[in-house]
């Protein structure tokens, strides 16, 4: 038996297809261990305001039935600016010492990891659990929600691609990710894409795209479909601007909150339940401050300000992939000029 007995769990920052499985995993293994287990509603609001049977309550293992297959997070989530000051902090650890928490997992981004951090240096024992569509937590190949919004936005454009083939014009197609480009990079090779503009990469050369789109059009291609990321944006001004030099009919589409919606696939799910139940393990075995990540194939934990200190860059490979596919880049190396598929 564990010396721990009392544990809590709260989603934060932006909802995740998956949470759900994750939040599943940490109570059933947390009772399976011998503990009691708190859900913590409303994240870190929740825990700074601390009402008992709202904010904080309970859970049983029928509590968290039915709730692995669906979307976003039953325990409700929210960005809590209170947490940025110590005297939220300080009032989130007293709930913690006041319900005999002893133990916190926190499933969010790395801004919810930053809030771990903080309540970790107050002597709460905190587990982080990587929980955002956006792929962006630097210690993790994988974060819970990444799988199933890439495969929504997938399915959306594939849809788009239909109409805009059809009217012969040109898409641009804005996938979220915050300042990250993983789910337009995704995207982008998975729907053979084009262009793909992402944060980390886009040089701001309109005209480059502007020339795309003619040559393709002068070679014969139908339709132009352009991925651009959240954090490149304006796509809606992009669009206008295209036309009015291409003389081609474009349109922007705004994929937005869709891609944070609907059935988790089962890649988040087996994968969310795994790391909700390493992060019970972890509390278990008398660790804290740590944060669950997915390796080189392998579930493992790190410290959470190591895992905060490092940064993740965009695959250089992957990119070059995506050039490599794209119709504006195939070229046959042979004859060294440009080839129709």
């Amino acid at each position: 038996m564990s010396e721990i007995k009392t544990i809590g769990v709260l989603t934060s920052g932006g909802d995740a297809p998956g949470m759900n499985a994750a939040v599943r995993a940490v109570v059933r293994r947390g009772l399976a261990l011998g503990m009691k287990v708190y859900g913590i509603y409303k994240g870190y609001q929740g825990l700074i305001d601390g009402v008992e049977g709202e904010d904080i309550r309970e859970l049983r293992a029928k509590d968290v039935s039915d709730t692995i297959q669906k979307g976003g997070t039953f325990l409700y989530t929210a960005r809590c600016m209170a947490m940025m000051k110590p005297a939220g902090v300080k009032k989130a650890a007293e709930t913690c010492h006041k319900y005999g928490i002893q133990g916190l997992v926190v499933i969010g981004g790395d801004g919810s990891y930053r809030g771990a951090e903080k309540l970790a240096n107050e002597g709460i024992n905190v587990v982080g659990v990587p929980g955002t569509i956006d792929l962006d937590i630097a210690c993790s190949d994988y974060t819970i929600g990444f799988d199933t919004a890439v495969n929504t936005a997938m399915e959306a454009i594939d849809k788009v691609r239909d109409t805009s083939t059809s009217h012969e014009r040109c898409s641009i197609i804005e996938v979220m990710g915050r300042h990250a480009g993983y789910i337009a990079l995704w995207c982008g090779i998975a729907n053979g894409a084009e262009d793909i503009l992402l944060p980390e990469k886009y040089d701001y050369d309109e005209q480059k795209l502007i020339d795309n789109i003619i040559d393709n059009k002068r070679r014969g291609k139908r339709h132009h479909i352009i991925i651009n990321a959240e954090g490149v944006g304006h796509s809606a001004s992009m669009a206008r601007r295209i036309e009015a030099a291409t003389g081609i009919e474009t349109r922007a589409t705004i994929l937005g909150y869709m891609q944070r919606g609907g059935v988790p696939t089962a890649t988040d799910r087996v994968y969310a339940s795994t790391m909700g139940c390493l992060a019970v393990d972890c509390l278990a075995a008398g660790k804290t401050k740590r944060v669950i990540a997915y390796k080189y194939g392998d579930f493992v934990d790190f410290d959470i300000n190591e895992a905060l200190k490092m940064e993740k860059e965009i695959s250089e490979y992957q990119v070059l992939i995506a050039r490599s596919l794209s119709h504006n880049y195939y070229k046959n190396e042979a004859e060294g000029r440009e080839t129709e598929d």
